[in-house]
């Protein structure tokens, strides 16, 4: 079966976290999106639902204010209980 070149722009947050997820799983990109692209032809459509999640606005901020700090280099990071404990009693 012949292959084709086929391009696609994601953005690249997405892209980095999408790769890590994949190389967990043993896949590249490629593979990851042929196996999708399969799933689509063999179902009929997509193989999952497409759905608007109905979160609060208040969560929708946390959501947003969480992901702000865990990129953010600044911020000290923690590895274990005890140091969350020792941090919280500063």
């Amino acid at each position: 079966m012949a292959t084709v070149p086929t391009q696609i722009r994601i953005d690249a947050d997405i892209k980095k976290e999408a790769t890590a997820l994949f190389s967990k799983l043993g896949l590249d990109m490629s593979g990851a999106v042929k196996i999708f692209l399969h799933q689509c032809v063999l179902r009929g459509g997509l193989p999952f639902a497409i759905e608007m999640p109905q979160y609060s606005q208040s969560a929708l901020y946390a959501m947003a204010e969480a992901r702000r700090i865990s990129r953010d280099p600044e911020v000290k990071r923690l590895s274990s209980m005890e140091e969350l404990k020792a941090a919280l009693e500063e």
